[in-house]
């Protein structure tokens, strides 16, 4: 495979896009109570509302069918990482979903933080690497799939040699400006999640909500000089048109969209390494069909299933059993990868504030 969510990370894929962001949250706050497990027996039938940022690519409708094989009657309902988790907080007092899967762990710490997500334990536990979901004692997520967020280009038309090294090369060099294409709306993970990347390597504490002025002035030149994307229009497309080289994207679309557009894509490989979106899976606290909701989560992380979702979507799985059902491109892919030491809790302290900049100063 070819290598390519604010944040974080967010990680995606990925996501429908809405705008706006998620508040920041206190990640140390942890909903009290003994994990939840699922009790034993088939489902029961009853109709599950799952909120998600990633039903996008097919895969809302393929979920929705395999767990109608599995006797799970499932409502999907689709937004953006950001507007998915404001969502879950908004209605935490009065919840609608049972379920909430997709967004990466930024975004779940702050439904946690804000009381919407309840501790519980899948019974595939043991075959994920805890470390990559819910950091606490009290497990309030899980990981299911991890994507890197990515920098693509038309290979047809840039050699390795010709092509950026790293995002600030689009802004800072005369022969990429006006030929990458720049988000219009910061609501999906994905995107979130490249300015994550971004800021995080200009810290600084006496800064504009702890960024250095060099840092906001390489956000300025991204959407200065790059092409604003054309609502309902893939990029993908863009680039098979001409229309624009490069862009953001999450790996696990590269594949298909290839197909689908009839263009080659390779990506860029910063020095500092790539953002990392692990895909999480939550219950909702208060959910009214909450040994339903257990039940649909033991099946949908399960070996079995995760094996066969990242067979149809290219993805990587954390359950290491499912990886074994992976592409060995993928997997391949996701051994070399170096990944951005990020600073998650810098980052969710200030994504809120760091998106409503953004929109008002630079991207308007």
């Amino acid at each position: 495979m070819k290598t390519m969510l604010a944040a974080a990370i967010a990680v995606s894929l990925l996501a429908g896009c809405g705008s706006g962001a998620a508040a920041p949250g206190n990640s140390s706050a942890a909903p009290a109570g003994p994990p939840a497990t699922a009790p034993s027996g088939p489902p029961s039938g009853e109709t599950l509302v799952v909120y998600t940022n990633s039903n996008g690519e097919g895969r809302g409708d393929w979920l929705t069918q395999k767990a109608a094989e599995a006797g799970f009657k499932i409502q999907i309902v689709g937004a953006g990482g950001a507007d998915a988790t404001n969502k879950l907080i908004a209605e935490k007092n009065n919840p609608v979903a049972d379920v909430a899967f997709g967004l990466n762990n930024m975004y779940f710490e702050q439904v946690k933080a804000a009381g919407a997500i309840e501790p519980f334990t899948p019974s595939w536990s043991g075959e994920v690497d805890p470390a990559k979901g819910d950091k606490s004692d009290s497990k309030t997520y899980w990981p299911l799939v991890q994507q890197a967020i990515l920098l693509g280009y038309n290979s047809d038309k840039y050699s390795k040699d010709q092509a950026p090294k790293d995002w600030t090369d689009l802004w800072t060099q005369d022969k990429f400006k006006s030929r990458y294409e720049r988000v219009t709306g910061l609501g999906t993970a994905t995107a979130q999640l490249v300015f994550a990347g971004i800021l995080n390597r200009y810290k600084d504490d006496g800064g504009d909500l702890g960024v250095s002025d060099e840092g906001w002035k390489q956000i300025e030149g991204y959407f200065k000089n790059g092409t604003p994307a054309v609502a309902k229009t893939d990029l993908f497309a863009r680039i098979a048109s001409g229309d624009t080289d490069m862009g953001q994207m999450p790996s696990s679309i590269i594949p298909d969209r290839e197909k689908s557009f009839n263009v080659k894509v390779d990506t860029v490989m910063p020095s500092v390494g790539v953002p990392l979106a692990i895909e999480q899976v939550a219950l909702v606290k208060g959910s009214k069909k909450k040994d339903e909701a257990l039940k649909f989560i033991n099946w949908f992380g399960s070996a079995e299933t995760q094996g066969q979702f990242a067979q149809k979507f290219n993805a990587m799985p954390v359950n290491t059993k499912a990886a074994a059902q992976a592409n060995p491109e993928v997997v391949d892919f996701f051994k070399n990868l170096k990944q951005q030491d990020i600073d998650w809790g810098f980052v969710q302290a200030n994504m809120g504030k760091w998106v409503e900049k953004i929109e008002l100063e630079y991207m308007s």
